[in-house]
């Protein structure tokens, strides 16, 4: 039609922003940091649960390369189903096993994992079991919106002697940038959830 284009890979930031949605997502700002948290890294292995629409999968299994695993839980099948083809379309599958399971109830039904993640409603319900399949000295991370969930979830990190115990929450504001007037933006991305991690030590 008489115009030019450049072709791109797109980027991780490209992939989050054409998620297909289905339930709230774990934002950029939050999935790094608890990765981070995590201790995730390159050729880990990392237990996610729940799934949701996989906008934290694709973080995870993008940081672990193509020698690690995640495997991701979540007690819906339509959410499964949802985040599978996010992790699809993001070229990510190979490095990603989806199970539907109850984690609050049934458990994680893995062992020797480095690094455990929860985004559910109940993270407290899971400490324990998420102990057991960490390796000594691995960590566990969890995101939750309310200080009674945070609250809940830290006494019992510390209760079952979980070491390194910390909590936060990060906020984002961009900038303004113009020649001599520099500010902040009026809108900012605020509380949007708070994490939690610990570490396992023998």
């Amino acid at each position: 039609m008489g115009h030019r284009y450049r072709l791109v890979r797109p980027s991780l930031a490209d992939l989050l922003a054409g998620l297909e949605r289905g339930p709230q997502i774990v934002t950029a700002k939050d999935a790094f940091h608890l990765a981070y948290l995590a201790g995730v890294a390159p050729g880990g292995s990392v237990v996610e649960a729940g799934a949701g629409s996989g906008a934290l999968t694709i973080v995870l299994a993008t940081l672990v390369g193509a020698a690690g695993r995640v495997t991701s839980y979540d007690r819906r099948g339509e959410f499964l189903d949802a985040a599978r083809r996010n992790v699809e379309r993001a070229g990510l599958a190979g490095r990603v096993e989806f199970r539907r399971r109850d984690v609050a109830q049934e458990g994680i039904d893995v062992a020797n994992v480095a690094s455990v993640i929860l985004d559910l409603p109940e993270p407290w319900a899971v400490v324990a079991s998420a102990r057991e399949a960490l390796v000594s000295g691995g960590y566990l991370a969890t995101y939750t919106p309310t200080y009674n969930q945070l609250e809940r979830t830290v006494r019992t990190f510390r209760s079952l002697g979980f070491d390194e115990v910390r909590a936060s929450e990060l906020l984002e504001r961009s900038l303004h940038v113009g020649d001599g007037g520099t500010r902040p933006e009026f809108e900012m991305l605020g509380h949007t959830g708070f994490l939690a991690s610990g570490r396992r030590v023998d």
